[in-house]
């Protein structure tokens, strides 16, 4: 019932963190205490784990612990006075230049892998709705521009509108492919997965230095990129789907365009 409605990957992730939890503790939910969860935060932070993988264990059991209460499954939600670890805004180090992106299709010498990076780019993308675009997605409009219906996290839909340059790039890679047929398809017709779409970006990655890469930090690149542009804030949330301004104004802090040590004088 916890897992119920939740995207797949977010309950594969919280499945997985739910049972390394109960390993720990050997006692079933009724019984887990305040000391349970503060013992599981301790021994997280002692296998010295990254203060995010950290975060990310202690919040799925804090989720199935506030969700037991919710259901009256237990009379106290024992999780609720533990915190999650603060976190480094390390978003910075993700977000790579106009001129890396460039380079990166530039470089990239296979047609698809070409407009896929482009899509990911200027669509601000997640590689898993990347892979779930079909040709019935992808509505041509005026000026050459492409819309893009993007089925996204937390089973959302959204529209997003492409630069004619991109529509260009799509329209060449078409062919004769059915309104069914997946945009970003494999040798063997079916859509990409979410694995191929991460080695062929890793690779348009390493070609420019920048082995590091991944689907996301392309994601990061729109965003970040669009604000330093001056494009409302609103606007780049609607684009990216995400839930919130408070997580589209992350990237306003990432890369301020002003800062007070500007103004002083050298010394």
């Amino acid at each position: 019932m916890w897992l119920h409605g939740k995207a797949s990957n977010t309950a594969r992730a919280y499945r997985r963190e739910a049972l390394a939890f109960f390993a720990f503790v050997g006692a079933p939910l009724p019984a887990v205490t305040l000391g349970d969860v503060q013992a599981y935060a301790d021994s997280l932070a002692a296998s010295g784990l990254a203060p995010a993988s950290r975060s990310r264990a202690l919040a799925a059991v804090k989720s199935l612990l506030s969700f037991a209460h919710a259901v009256g499954y237990t009379p106290v939600n024992v999780g609720a006075a533990e915190k999650l670890p603060a976190l480094k805004l390390t978003l910075a180090e993700r977000i790579v230049s106009p001129q890396t992106v460039a380079a990166l299709i530039v470089s990239e010498p296979n047609p698809r892998n070409r407009a896929l990076l482009r899509v990911l780019y200027f669509g601000g993308l997640r590689e898993a709705e990347l892979c779930g675009l079909h040709w019935r997605d992808v509505v041509p409009r005026e000026g050459g521009a492409v819309q893009i219906t993007v089925f996204g996290k937390g089973e959302k839909t959204r529209a997003v509108l492409l630069p004619a340059h991109v529509g260009e790039a799509l329209a060449a890679l078409r062919g004769d492919a059915s309104a069914d047929a997946a945009v970003f398809a494999g040798r063997r017709g079916g859509a990409l997965t979410a694995g191929q779409v991460w080695r062929i970006v890793k690779a348009a990655g390493a070609r420019v230095g920048v082995p590091a890469l991944s689907p996301h930090w392309l994601r990061h690149a729109c965003a970040s990129h669009a604000l330093e542009a001056g494009v409302d804030v609103a606007l780049v949330r609607d684009t990216l789907g995400h839930a919130s301004l408070a997580t589209t104004s992350r990237y306003l802090h990432a890369r301020p365009g002003d800062s007070a040590g500007m103004y002083l004088p050298a010394v």
